[in-house]
């Protein structure tokens, strides 16, 4: 008998457990090697799931909207449709283990999350013989009756996705079929392929009831394990007023070529970590642990409650037109839970901006890792004194940072915080450049 059993991938270094969002395949269904079989969600996006083994989708142990800890069984496949009743009886009789032919594989500590194979040049969706397809883009061509295999998709690396579909049922007429990409070696029993960008459902609003105790989502309850790891780390708060008149003419001259105010005060911060190491460091058992990188982490509220940092990597080093361009697509790729770990969890230093809700100041916690973050509040005209011993009116924001005291004192804080606000004050042209 060979009954092969699919495993709880883990997508970041942090999950410990994950949640179906939907199974692609039901049960009896066959499968081929590589082929999503089941969308999870992390504690930061949403994943497609692939199976290594080509067969029969005999027996789901998880179903949809329910969770699962990581390296634990969620599903069976059979080799034969003969093997599929043996199959759902061994998970009734055992609960989660099955038999396989060979000797059992250790269930990994951590699943990895495979590179998708290379598009040939002209983007190819066929490997080994199969299509690269979205769960949604599949479910659509079903409803709109469109043949997938005369399909070329726009995805990435080649994959067919909804957009795709949608296109060909329009034109009503299909475009020549892709060349086959070479396959991706794969040593484990699942891997996580690159998701496809998907059309990012309405977030379920959930009604707050009188005595209802509404379960907390996955991105929560990864607030809420990362919220609780920064007790045990001493913190200190540094407060400055920074006049941003400077700041805020940029932003108008410069705002028509899509650059964002966020991607501003990022760079500025970024420019300003230069001077400043200590700042973008972090702690460990072993000492100072000083990054290569400035990678600026910035908060962002998602629409089902959840919060999620996307990184602008090396702000320091890239132009603010670019930098902007890439918080835009960042935004919008986190929103749709479509981001790759190392797009929320590279981040060295973060920002916290609630001013645009209009917060004079506020204090913001201490990621886990990190050494620093800067609350930035609302940008508001004040009535203040001038060198010349008259008054005038001037644009200034509150800004409060948090720092680890163990490897980051108050004169490194306030060091730190005075040339961002000369930069800014003083010299914001040269964000530009």
């Amino acid at each position: 008998m060979s009954i092969h059993e699919v495993f709880m991938p883990a997508l970041s270094s942090t999950m410990t457990e994950g949640k179906i969002v939907s199974w692609v395949k039901s049960p009896g269904d066959k499968v081929e090697k590589g082929e999503t079989v089941v969308v999870v969600e992390s504690d930061k996006a949403d994943m497609d799931v692939e199976t290594f083994y080509e067969g029969f989708l005999a027996h789901i142990i998880v179903e949809a909207g329910e969770t699962a800890p990581v390296g634990s069984a969620i599903a069976f496949i059979a080799e034969t449709e003969a093997e599929i009743e043996q199959a759902k009886s061994l998970a009734n009789s055992s609960g989660v283990a099955a038999t396989t032919t060979s000797a059992p594989e250790p269930i990994p500590a951590t699943a990895s999350v495979a590179t998708p194979a290379l598009a040939s040049q002209n983007g190819s969706n066929h490997k080994e013989g199969r299509l690269v397809v979205s769960p949604r883009a599949r479910k659509l061509a079903k409803e709109l009756k469109v043949d997938l295999t005369t399909l070329q998709g726009s995805g990435p690396h080649g994959r067919i996705v909804a957009e795709d579909v949608e296109a060909l049922s329009n034109k009503g007429k299909q475009p020549a079929t892709a060349p086959v990409a070479p396959p991706a070696s794969v040593p484990t029993s699942a891997s996580v392929a690159s998701p496809a960008p998907r059309t990012p459902a309405p977030a379920p609003v959930v009604a707050a009831v009188p005595g209802q105790i509404v379960p907390l989502t996955t991105f929560q309850n990864a607030v809420v394990r990362n919220m609780v790891a920064t007790i045990s780390v001493p913190v200190f708060r540094v407060g400055y007023t920074i006049t941003t008149d400077g700041l805020d003419k940029l932003y108008k001259q410069i705002k028509s070529k899509g650059v964002t105010m966020t991607a501003l005060l990022a760079k500025a911060v970024a420019v300003t970590l230069q001077k400043h190491p200590l700042l973008n460091a972090s702690y460990s058992d072993q000492g100072i642990v000083y990054h290569s990188d400035i990678n600026i982490s910035v908060a962002v509220a998602m629409d089902d409650g959840g919060l999620i940092t996307p990184v602008l990597q090396n702000a320091d080093a890239v132009d603010i037109y670019s930098l902007s361009r890439t918080w835009k697509s960042l935004v919008e790729r986190a929103r749709a839970k479509q981001l790759q770990p190392q797009e929320y969890n590279s981040g060295t230093f973060t920002l916290s901006n609630l001013g645009m809700f209009g917060v004079d100041k506020f204090d913001a916690i201490l990621p886990p890792g990190q050494g620093s973050i800067l609350a930035i509040g609302a940008s508001r005209p004040q009535v203040v004194a001038t060198p010349d011993g008259l008054f005038g009116v001037r644009q200034q924001m509150q800004v409060n940072i948090t720092s680890d005291h163990r490897i980051i004192y108050g004169a490194h804080a306030a060091a730190f915080l005075q040339d961002l606000a000369k930069l800014i004050e003083t010299n914001p042209q040269s964000l530009t450049m």
